[in-house]
């Protein structure tokens, strides 16, 4: 017998997800696209399978304001062991070697400071960089290293929460593109008992909180229950992880040109810079730029249905 072919729905918005521990980000985004039945969707930046927490997940027209969140500053507590450093930088991989862990409180209070504000870090090879096409983490499991590029990030707040024994916890508020476990070791390698991450968890992405995120087992709850819309309720709209940018409102007249691709003129508008744009009937359609003529020209465009 023929299987019927699943009709999916046209879901707009961002639903953020506390991601569990274990599954990777991909995985999380197809189980909660399957239970929003959507037919289209992207997640904001991967989280390992051993992180969890905020996990924007952006369906159908908010697709196209995904890069904006990739690009967002991120917020993360971390369990730190002391100790010991591992494969993978975290507690996935095999052990490297053991320490002597001779710091407390203080020795970690002291070596902070060295790592806030805008430092340089390697990427770890356990990372979805490429190298030749081939992502590191690929090159790392069949036993080669290769060198990479120390990069630019910034750490915006670095704080220890509480140090017992041979385990630590970091609170770190960081630029896109920090690596959590190159911090950890960083410092452990500094402290020179090594270090690696026992465990992450995501607070921050962007203007959202874990206080927003909704988790897995709700989601499966709620869909049992009342089916794939009764999980619409925790969809925000496609702009909101844009909602720090300047508003234009157009006329009906501009927003028709602006739709079909021309740049306009507008009231209040900014000299320069990216904004959001709202028809007259207030509804979102889309992101401009602010050209050197002072016209704004169209860069991502939703339209009505």
């Amino acid at each position: 017998m023929a299987q019927v072919k699943r009709i999916r729905r046209k879901v707009n918005g961002i639903l953020l997800l506390d991601k569990p521990l274990g599954l990777t980000s991909n995985a999380a985004l197809q189980k909660v696209r399957w239970l929003l039945n959507a037919e289209k969707a992207g997640h904001t930046g991967s989280l390992d399978p051993l992180a969890t927490g905020v996990l924007p997940l952006c369906f159908g027209e908010a697709t196209k304001f995904s890069q904006y969140l990739l690009d967002a500053d991120k917020g993360y507590e971390t369990l730190m062991q002391l100790g010991a450093t591992t494969t993978t930088g975290d507690a996935e991989g095999d052990v490297l070697e053991r320490r002597p862990v001779t710091v407390d409180g203080a020795a970690i209070e002291a070596v902070l400071p060295q790592f806030r504000g805008d430092i340089r870090q390697v990427p770890p090879m356990y990372s979805a960089l490429k190298r030749d096409g081939q992502p590191l983490y690929k090159l790392a499991r069949a036993g080669e290293v290769v060198e990479r590029e120390a990069r630019s990030v910034t750490i915006a707040r670095l704080e220890l929460l509480d140090c017992a024994a041979d385990r630590a916890s970091l609170r770190v508020a960081c630029s896109k593109g920090t690596y959590i476990r190159t911090l950890v070791e960083d410092i452990g390698q500094v402290l020179g008992c090594g270090a690696y991450v026992a465990a992450l968890r995501r607070t921050q992405a962007g203007p959202f909180g874990l206080e927003q995120a909704v988790t897995l087992e709700t989601l499966e709850q709620l869909h049992a229950e009342g089916g794939a819309q009764a999980l619409d309720q925790f969809l925000l709209p496609p702009d909101s992880g844009l909602q720090h940018w300047p508003l234009l409102q157009f006329s009906e007249h501009s927003a028709y040109y602006w739709l079909h691709g021309q740049p306009v003129r507008a009231a209040d508008a900014p000299r320069f810079g990216w904004v959001r744009v709202q028809d007259h009937q207030g509804r979102f359609i889309g992101i401009g730029e602010v050209s050197e003529d002072g016209r704004i020209a169209p860069r991502r465009l939703i339209r009505s249905e």
